[in-house]
């Protein structure tokens, strides 16, 4: 089952670019990863199979790595344990396998917590431009795909529609005040040390990657996805030269076809996107499932998603 949207018997809270997220009660979401595919912060007309069970199951596998490490909102990414919980649900179990997740409602800091390994992607592009990320200077020399070390904290706004776009610490700060500035960037650090290690052995540099994290009864706690193909860029290390871009597991061949798509003056970067082929729908979720398995150490099983 392919799933572009959903319309569940619950009140929908908001639609983002890939989830839908309901209200299960004051205490609890539910969150669903549809097969919708954005890139450049355009969603694409087309949907990417398997892709938002990948999302949720790989999120929710991190999460359990991740127990003693950071507070999280996950509650149970298993259909069955969640329609016990919310028996409204049952009669749309087919399409909440493997794709949902219940979780904690969280005062949600309207902050993208950016951790960059190296330098890649918008950071490369302002880089080459001015010399800086986020408006802060970085040495003289560095090429494209040079390893940062330390790794940058580079925050951004949080968009659920249009572009993202990049802020300094001191604007961080503006926004939530100091303390809870300075501990968004400590467990996004973390976090993503955690995932670097986790990723190593398995022959994967995570190059970058984005946390949100919310707060609750004081307490900060990671919410939403978690080191998936949508929040990361992911290196095959065998591979891996700075001087260039490097292959991706993730939605490449989708920016790929997009990127060939603007060079050619047949689309100017923003909605509505060209149609995709439907050989760039099969990679995206091929790159998707191998990202998963690589990862995890096993095949996503598909059948609950077919």
């Amino acid at each position: 089952m392919t799933v572009a949207t959903t319309a569940l018997p619950l009140p929908l809270v908001r639609r983002g670019k890939v989830r839908d997220v309901y209200a299960v009660d004051d205490d609890r979401l539910l969150l669903v990863a549809t097969d919708r595919v954005s890139a450049f912060d355009v969603v694409m007309a087309e949907a990417v199979p398997h892709k938002g069970a990948v999302l949720t199951q790989l999120t929710a596998w991190w999460l359990r790595q991740l127990e003693g490490t950071v507070a999280h909102h996950m509650l149970s990414a298993d259909a069955a344990e969640i329609i016990r919980e919310v028996p409204a649900l049952a009669p749309h179990a087919a399409l909440l396998a493997g794709r949902a997740m219940l979780c904690v409602r969280t005062e949600v800091y309207p902050i993208e917590c950016v951790m960059r390994g190296y330098l890649s992607g918008s950071a490369w592009k302002e880089y080459r431009q001015h010399g800086t990320l986020a408006g802060e200077p970085l040495p003289a020399g560095l090429r494209e795909s040079d390893r940062l070390e330390p790794a940058i904290f580079s925050p951004a706004t949080k968009a659920e529609t249009g572009h993202d776009e990049n802020i300094t610490r001191d604007q961080v700060r503006a926004v939530v005040g100091d303390a809870a500035a300075a501990t968004l960037e400590r467990l996004a650090r973390e976090v993503y040390a955690f995932g670097c290690r986790a990723a190593e052995p398995r022959g994967i540099i995570l190059a970058d990657t984005k946390f949100e994290f919310g707060q609750r009864d004081g307490k900060v706690i990671l919410i939403d996805e978690v080191m998936t193909p949508d929040s990361s860029r992911f290196w095959p290390a065998d591979s891996y030269a700075p001087g260039r871009g490097q292959p991706s597991f993730d939605k490449q061949p989708l920016r790929d076809y997009l990127d060939a798509e603007r060079a050619a003056g047949r689309w100017n970067g923003e909605a509505p996107p060209p149609p995709l082929p439907a050989e760039v729908v099969r990679a995206t979720s091929e790159r998707y499932l191998d990202a998963f398995r690589r990862l995890t150490g096993r095949p996503l099983d598909t059948s609950r998603d077919a």
